[in-house]
């Protein structure tokens, strides 16, 4: 049993006539009666009566019918959805994220995406950058954001572009010494007492201030450990320490507080959005899409990385079609 024989049945319980039925389906009246013929025996029960006022359904041809019509219309929904998910419309993105992020530029990019694929269910996690990594080469992710270059095994198979650049500041009390001033240097936080993101959620920063403080490094040893950037500015609001951070925790700006540079100036791992190379989910490539109509500067970065990325030139797949771009992501 085909779709168009319950198009066929359903055009003659509508028309009451073989002849007016054929031509609304655009057939000839001998065919239409052949096929209604052999659904009949498909089914095992006659489906119309023939009259000399008609052609009306049996019992059995109603109860068919009804189901016929919503058989149909399932089939068509099912095509909808099919087309829908084919461009991104649909399904879900599953993204870990650290808490920086949410500053900028994550605000800008999931309101423009969820605006324009509000089917698409958001899976969204904070977590650290290298557990971030973990879950997205595992297949737990479909996109990481954290900071600085991806490592370990599988790393390989990832895109990566860059999504921020960030440089050191402080956070401290509105009541301590360094509060009011413009800058503060390297050399006068040695003795401080500071808030730090711990080393295992943020390897790269750990690793870049201990670079920084170089054989001084013992207040990186007693530091405070704070998961995120706000655990560092409340904790820097309550006097324990100075806190270090990206610039962009300016944005979160409290009258308890005062931010100051670090001199000389340290730029920090860049913010860094990653994916597997060789997925090739529509809804990820909406996503791109819209991180590309949003931040220019990284969608072109991203094209660039694309196109030199092994893997996603892989199985015969160019460089331009490694993420396509579906019809209206913008």
């Amino acid at each position: 049993m085909e779709a168009r024989h319950l198009r066929y049945a359903l055009a003659l319980a509508e028309h009451q006539h073989f002849g007016r039925a054929a031509a609304s389906l655009g057939i000839a009246q001998p065919p239409l009666s052949a096929q209604i013929a052999a659904l009949e025996r498909e089914v095992g029960e006659r489906l119309f009566d023939r009259t000399s006022r008609g052609v009306f359904p049996t019992a059995a041809g109603t109860a068919f019918l009804d189901r016929a019509r919503r058989a149909l219309a399932e089939m068509s929904g099912a095509v909808t959805d099919a087309g829908r998910a084919a461009r991104g419309e649909s399904g879900r993105l599953r993204m870990g994220f650290i808490g920086s992020a949410l500053l900028a530029p994550l605000p800008g990019v999931l309101g423009r995406f969820q605006r324009s694929r509000p089917d698409v269910r958001l899976d969204l996690r904070e977590m650290g950058s290298p557990d971030g990594v973990a879950a997205l080469i595992a297949g737990e992710l479909d996109v990481a954001v954290g900071r600085g270059a991806p490592r370990g095994a599988g790393a390989e198979g990832l895109v990566t572009a860059p999504i921020g650049a960030d440089h050191l500041i402080a956070v401290v009390a509105s009541t301590h010494p360094f509060a009011g001033r413009a800058e503060v240097g390297l050399d006068q936080l040695v003795t401080e007492t500071l808030v730090v993101a711990p080393g295992d959620q943020e390897p790269a920063v750990s690793s870049w201030l201990r670079s920084l403080f170089g054989s001084a490094s013992s207040p990186l040893d007693r530091a405070a450990s704070a998961r995120d950037i706000h655990t560092i500015i409340g904790l820097a609001a309550c006097g324990v320490g100075v806190g270090l951070g990206p610039d962009r925790m300016r944005l979160l700006r409290r009258d308890d507080v005062w931010f100051c540079d670090v001199t000389p100036q340290v730029r920090l791992p860049d913010l860094q959005l990653s994916f597997r190379a060789a997925d090739r989910s529509p809804v990820l490539a909406a996503f791109l899409d819209v991180v590309r109509a949003n931040c220019r500067e990284v969608g072109s970065r991203l094209d660039e990385v694309l196109a030199r990325h092994p893997a996603a030139c892989s199985e015969g797949v160019s460089p331009a079609a490694a993420v396509p771009s579906p019809a209206g992501a913008r």
